[in-house]
């Protein structure tokens, strides 16, 4: 499987073209710490395309919400073409998503999937509840933990009105704080799902990629498989390592003769931190916090759930402005191409959801073994 490298590689950076990607929705204000994003993109049965992700306004979690709104609002969006124009079709604030009494201090990512059960959206959110006892005493005044919600509803239109019931969390320190869901359909069980995630230990001092599969008994529960589906890596992506999507990629061009392959972007960051550098040394986005750049990773769907590097020194994926900050791809297959979302530092240093649509023909183009 080593010789798809190259033609993998080439077609994933023709996808998340960092020069031709398009606006698809703004922040709601142009500067550092706003942005939208963290969802993806799914298309209903009516063929329309529908979009989530949540507002985030400046903020910073180390000196609590005081500091700022952060995570503030989850968002769908409609649209009648992979590009949009997209509009927005309802939303709910922090105070909505709370459940069982407990306040929302902040919302982060969000994942949309459509299912035989109807459709299904994924949700983490900061909650303002104590730390377990053993490590209470490490928990910074006005933050909270973070775990991961399910809402269910017949179809996307009923999601606002249906209620909301946990699905994932952890309470071991070195995996506390579960968020950013990316639902998936199970590469080798036909007809079912899976749930990527990502968990950082009760100090944020890492950031990690998990999987979970649905509890066998009713409910909205997922039980927690590994907490290590990707483990960080060793250059770049050596403090963070978070998958944010799979990309079955069409079986076309050297893919038609090959087992099924799926592509798995992640987001990658060297630091938490940024770091202070020699002024002499060669300038390049490191990756930390909030600013993180991008990575990818790919397998055989009937070998899931491994998967192996194809970003092993650096990254793949940079923005040319602001921060370099590219991360939380999302992609959707259609059968008129691939469209590819993201978040994408701007020089104002905001992160609008960018995207950007490789037509079929394009990516057959793209697949085979020469052009």
């Amino acid at each position: 499987m080593t010789d798809l490298a190259p033609i993998l590689t080439r077609f994933a950076a023709a996808l998340v073209d960092q020069d031709q990607a398009r606006v698809l929705v703004e922040p709601q204000q142009r500067g550092e710490g706003f942005w939208f994003g963290g969802g993806d993109v799914v298309r209903d049965v009516d063929g329309s395309y529908w979009l989530c992700g949540r507002y985030r306004n400046h903020g910073d979690s180390r000196t609590g919400t005081g500091a700022g709104e952060r995570g503030l609002e989850l968002a769908l969006f409609r649209a009648g073409s992979p590009l949009g124009p997209w509009e927005k079709a309802c939303s709910w604030s922090k105070a909505e998503l709370a459940r069982d009494g407990i306040e929302v201090v902040s919302i982060e990512g969000a994942s949309l999937r459509l299912g035989p059960a109807g459709a299904e959206l994924f949700v983490s959110t900061e909650k303002a509840r104590a730390f377990p006892a053993p490590l209470r005493d490490f928990q910074k005044p006005g933050t909270g933990w973070w775990d991961i919600d399910l809402v269910t509803a017949p179809t996307i239109e009923d999601l606002k009105a249906a209620p909301v019931r946990p699905c994932v969390g952890s309470d071991e320190g070195a995996t506390l704080h579960v968020k950013d869901p990316v639902a998936i359909d199970h590469p080798r069980v036909a007809g079912g799902s899976a749930l990527i995630f990502c968990s950082h230990p009760f100090s944020w001092a890492s950031s990690n990629t998990g999987l979970a599969a649905p509890s066998a008994g009713a409910g909205s529960s997922f039980e927690i498989e590994t907490f290590e589906l990707l483990p960080r890596g060793p250059v770049w992506d050596v403090a963070a390592t978070r998958v944010t999507d799979r990309l079955p990629v069409p079986p076309l061009g050297r893919l038609a003769v090959a087992p099924r392959v799926s592509l798995y972007f992640y987001d990658g960051a060297e630091c938490l931190r940024a770091l202070d550098e020699n002024p002499a040394a060669v300038k390049r986005p490191r990756g930390y916090s909030c600013e993180e750049i991008g990575g990818l990773a790919f397998g055989r769907d009937d070998a899931f759930p491994a998967l192996q590097r194809l970003s092993l020194d650096a990254p793949l994926f940079t923005s040319p402005r602001g921060t370099g900050c590219s991360r939380y791809v999302s992609t959707l297959v259609t059968d008129e191409g691939v469209l590819a979302t993201w978040q994408q530092s701007q020089d104002d240093l905001s992160q609008p959801l960018v995207g950007h649509f490789l037509p079929m023909e394009e990516v057959e183009r793209l697949l085979r073994a020469e052009f």
